[in-house]
């Protein structure tokens, strides 16, 4: 989490550093160096797996040269689970609506958000060796089980990413009861 947040804050302009100098200031700042850490994550996290995704692309190209047709809407599904899932991280939101208000965010919560950001860098890992098995695999019985195990890793970041999501989403919620509460 630090290195992204390092890289971030070590960026600012002379006026913001001023800036976090100046009561209240400071933690406006924090907070905006957390959204930009966790969306420079999320493009990073999403031109990884874009790689990954092509790597799937030329091996449906090699399974339809190796006459293993069979296989390639097997192969189609990882694919649109794949992009489903960068399309999502490309897109998500790195504030709600008031999400990053700082009246109202908590630094525990961003973390949090932050965090399962960083677990897509797991799954890459996942993704990358899956793709390797298939590609051992071509050509052999073992070829129909390699496939089948990179949908369900491909399956696995869709969840992660939705989880991601429902965090998201349940910080809202709080945020938005939060002020009833204290009436």
């Amino acid at each position: 989490m630090s290195d992204i947040l390092d890289k971030v804050t070590s960026e600012q302009d002379i006026f913001k550093k001023l800036g976090s100098k100046i009561p209240g200031i400071s933690e406006f700042i924090e907070r905006q160096n957390y959204r930009a850490a966790d969306k420079l994550l999320r493009e990073t996290v999403a031109d990884h797996f874009e790689a990954l995704y092509k790597r799937i692309s030329t091996l449906q190209t090699d399974l339809i040269n190796q006459g293993g047709l069979l296989y390639v809407d097997d192969m189609e599904k990882a694919a649109l689970k794949l992009r489903t899932f960068i399309d999502k991280i490309r897109r998500a939101t790195y504030g709600y609506a008031g999400l990053f208000d700082p009246a109202k965010v908590n630094e525990a919560e961003l973390a949090q958000v932050y965090e399962y950001d960083a677990t897509f860098l797991d799954l890459e890992d996942e993704i990358s060796r899956a793709i390797d098995h298939v590609e051992t695999s071509l050509g052999t019985d073992g070829l129909p089980a390699s496939i089948r195990n990179l949908t369900g890793k491909a399956q696995d970041c869709l969840d992660a990413y939705n989880n991601r999501d429902e965090v998201m989403q349940q910080i809202a919620a709080d945020d938005q009861i939060a002020p009833e509460e204290s009436n």
